[in-house]
């Protein structure tokens, strides 16, 4: 497989598709730790919500419930992974990092810091269950 192009902060240009086959495309391309964690965060979201829906738009993997609706993307920076919950507002508590849009909160995750599994279960089980955005 040729290696994908890069935007701006080393995220790979991925083709947009459904299913889980672009997703771990992307996974795959992520430059170094960020492979790895984008594996475990996929495996994450998988056990928290059985049957999650999966596409890649916009360069970034979408998470998603319903046939149009979407709760959670992921994408790749040069120094974290920008975890989006769509609805992370509602969230209880909710992810620490705030958005220009009032309903969207962020988690960063950065190499070499580990992060609170149990809490980001917790939100992927939560976000799942408000209404997704649609795109």
């Amino acid at each position: 497989m040729a290696e994908p192009k890069r935007l701006s902060g080393g995220n790979p240009q991925i083709a947009k598709g459904d299913g889980d086959a672009p997703v771990q495309a992307y996974i795959a391309a992520m430059l170094g730790w960020q492979s790895e964690v984008g594996r475990k965060l996929d495996a994450l979201i998988e056990g928290a919500v059985p049957g999650v829906r999966k596409a890649v738009k916009w360069n970034s993997p979408f998470y998603g419930v319903e046939e149009t609706t979407w709760f959670l993307s992921l994408h790749a920076f040069a120094k974290y992974i920008k975890v989006a919950f769509f609805r992370g507002a509602a969230l209880d508590p909710p992810p620490p990092v705030g958005s220009k849009q009032k309903d969207v909160r962020y988690f960063h995750i950065h190499e070499d810091e580990p992060f609170d599994e149990a809490q980001f279960i917790d939100w992927v089980k939560q976000a799942s269950q408000l209404p997704g955005e649609r795109m």
